[in-house]
């Protein structure tokens, strides 16, 4: 169950990963901001691609703990994304006020704080 609780929660960030090319998501985040819209757009898209690389070689590694390591930071960043978007909910060009982004936004942090809690459990468990 574990897994696919992980496995649910991070399909909700690569969804809202599409959600932030429709609502030009480059136009908040400092790194980009300051980009022309039509550089800051293909910036993001393509930044996406050795990250999401990357993060499913380390989610879905054969190691067991390197798997669960970044499984657990993935579900950390999910709450802590959170976090994120209420920071820049202000921001001029914030767009996520639509029912799909901020459930992908909010239904991801409840996946990764479920995620994190029943690692947490089973944790508590193996040790008694």
């Amino acid at each position: 169950m574990n897994e696919w609780v992980f496995r649910l929660g991070f399909s909700t960030l690569l969804a809202h990963e599409l959600d932030a090319v429709a609502r030009a998501e480059w136009r908040v985040l400092p790194i980009t901001s300051f980009l022309p819209d039509d550089i800051g757009y293909v910036v993001f898209v393509l930044a996406h691609i050795p990250l999401v690389a990357w993060l499913l070689w380390l989610t879905g590694n054969t190691d067991s703990r390197v798997r669960l390591r970044w499984q657990t930071v993935i579900s950390s960043f999910l709450v802590i994304h959170v976090g994120l978007h209420l920071a820049f909910s202000g921001h001029e060009h914030y767009e996520f006020h639509s029912s799909l982004s901020r459930s992908l936004i909010f239904g991801g942090g409840l996946l990764g704080a479920a995620h994190l809690a029943l690692l947490w459990r089973h944790r508590v468990r193996a040790k008694t």
